[in-house]
């Protein structure tokens, strides 16, 4: 990986063992949490230790395991929230009733102070991320981009082997096929990404083994 401003930890969190990322610039010591779903305490502990001040929680999408504890760490830390696409309103406002359903009590309702678009860009001290639109596992999901780390925080759209479920809500299997071919595949092949659970993988080795999306599978090899 080139040389960039990024330092990044992952912790796994909740029962779903959903990888929050804490990321932030080496260069200012300011950084970001995305996709906190629970495990407040835990992921507070991780910030304390790597010693990260804290400006912004982001969020990829609107389902519980990636956005339980973000109203909570956001109090916490006083910072505002970030993402996802306005197209997960209906999630974030159902988050508590999600909560009920699964088991986890602390999870409560959040809207960002900021809804992201396609293109837009979070700053973090020195570090620019763009946003990339892709829906499909919900309508509003975002993927978060850091070029000149050629690295990719993507939720639940890409997994290392595997895609992203279309059976939820406002899912749509066309749609995240067509999110992740003409929107994550043009970062470049040698781009990492970390999933919502699960190992990193790059992008350039789901085109080539994914059975859901490689070129082999869409005809397109």
């Amino acid at each position: 990986m080139p040389q960039s401003p990024l330092s990044a930890v992952i912790v796994p969190v909740t029962p779903f063992q959903q990888n929050c990322s804490l990321i932030w610039c080496t260069q200012s010591g300011k950084g970001a949490l995305v996709d906190p779903g629970g495990d407040t305490e835990r992921l507070i502990a991780a910030v304390s230790a790597q010693q990260v001040v804290i400006e912004k929680i982001l969020l990829t999408h609107g389902h519980i395991d990636h956005a339980g504890g973000a109203a909570r760490l956001a109090r916490h830390f006083q910072v505002p929230i970030e993402g996802p696409h306005a197209e997960d309103a209906f999630l974030l406002d159902s988050l508590a009733e999600q909560g009920s359903r699964f088991g986890f009590a602390a999870a409560e309702n959040c809207r960002p102070d900021r809804w992201l678009v396609d293109e837009d860009t979070v700053e973090l001290g020195q570090l620019r991320l763009s946003v990339r639109h892709c829906p499909g596992h919900t309508p509003g999901h975002v993927v978060f981009h850091l070029p000149e780390a050629m690295l990719a925080l993507v939720g639940d759209v890409l997994f290392r082997g595997s895609i992203g479920r279309t059976d939820f809500p406002r899912g749509d299997f066309n749609t995240l096929i067509a999110s992740i071919t003409e929107r994550l595949w043009p970062l470049g092949d040698d781009t990492n990404f970390v999933p919502g659970h699960g190992p990193m993988s790059t992008f350039g080795w789901e085109r080539k083994t994914n059975p859901f999306v490689s070129d082999l599978a869409l005809g397109r090899a």
